[in-house]
């Protein structure tokens, strides 16, 4: 028990650093953390200027590690992202020039407004963490974490994340609009400066790279998965969804809920846990049907819908 502590203690030491720069959105804040305890992702769509990147620089500042911006053009290339292969005159090789997705936190800022085939760069380094170039594997750092910003895509100028894509993301979530007391509370801040300019780490990357070791090993009882492979099931036989959440976002809640576990201070995990963050995890996993799409029915609400409808397992 002392040792979750402890490890609650620096997951708090986090999330207090952060919150001292971005201002009343700690659900979205703990979130992320959680993503990168579970070695996963997190896109961050939203309208610009509600504090995207500011949240990326501020959770790579707090953990005090390289961090590397990509910002998307619609002339941004493949190897502008995973790096090239540099041809040196002097000993007639051809040596390796690493891109900025060779680093522990990439920002992938507005990944909506370059093409596929950009967006694609990325599909290798999220799930394997790697990049091929020039048949070349090459490992990236651990941990390796993504955070990628976009704009609605009502927005000109930007394309749709294909499904592959959106199927690395761990979770999507949204920022919104600050109230008008938070609103305030930011000119105040900033008032005198940036507030991230003065931020200073709380804790290693080694302390990043246990804990996600501990996160491995949060027990999930066997009530608990059939529960998650249930409502994920449900998606796949939802008469408004045409192509339902794949194996891959099973896994995903399942490691979700394992590290959001931990973040809570416990070794083992509950159907709560499942319930709250089934929404982040599979609403961009699913398509919906042209008629639903027509009247403007949302993913995340289906989800809720089948969170009501599936059985919660009680352990005796």
């Amino acid at each position: 028990m002392e040792q979750l502590q402890e490890i609650q203690d620096k997951l708090e030491l986090v999330l207090s650093n952060i919150n001292r720069v971005v201002i009343g959105k700690r659900e979205v804040v703990t979130l992320s953390l959680v993503a990168l305890l579970a070695e996963g992702h997190v896109l961050l769509e939203d309208v610009p200027g509600v504090g995207k990147t500011m949240m990326v620089k501020a959770l790579a500042k707090s953990i005090n590690t390289d961090f590397k911006r990509i910002q998307f053009t619609p002339d941004l290339l493949p190897s502008d992202v995973t790096g090239v292969s540099v041809y040196n005159p002097k000993d007639l090789e051809f040596h390796y020039r690493p891109g900025p997705v060779m680093s522990h936190f990439v920002l992938a800022d507005e990944i909506n407004r370059t093409s596929p085939k950009t967006q694609s760069a990325l599909l290798e380094a999220m799930e394997e963490s790697s990049v091929t170039t020039d048949g070349i594997t090459r490992a990236l750092p651990k941990p390796f974490f993504v955070m990628a910003t976009q704009n609605p895509i009502e927005f000109d100028g930007t394309y749709q994340l294909p499904e592959a894509q959106l199927d690395r993301f761990l979770f999507r979530l949204k920022m919104g609009y600050p109230t008008i007391g938070e609103e305030v509370d930011i000119l105040n801040r900033l008032a005198n400066g940036s507030p991230i300019d003065e931020l200073k780490p709380v804790i290693q990357i080694q302390d990043v790279q246990t804990i996600q070791a501990k996160v491995r090993n949060v027990y999930v009882d066997d009530t608990v998965k059939r529960y998650i492979v249930e409502i994920v099931d449900r998606t796949r036989n939802h008469p408004d969804i045409d192509l339902g959440v794949s194996p891959r976002g099973s896994v995903a809640l399942m490691k979700a809920t394992q590290a959001y576990s931990l973040l809570q201070g416990r070794d083992y995990c509950i159907p709560d846990d499942v319930q709250y963050l089934a929404p982040y995890v599979l609403s961009h996993r699913m398509t919906l049907r042209p008629e639903a799409k027509y009247e403007r029915k949302q993913t995340d609400e289906i989800v809720k819908q089948i969170l009501a409808k599936v059985y919660v397992p009680i352990k005796r």
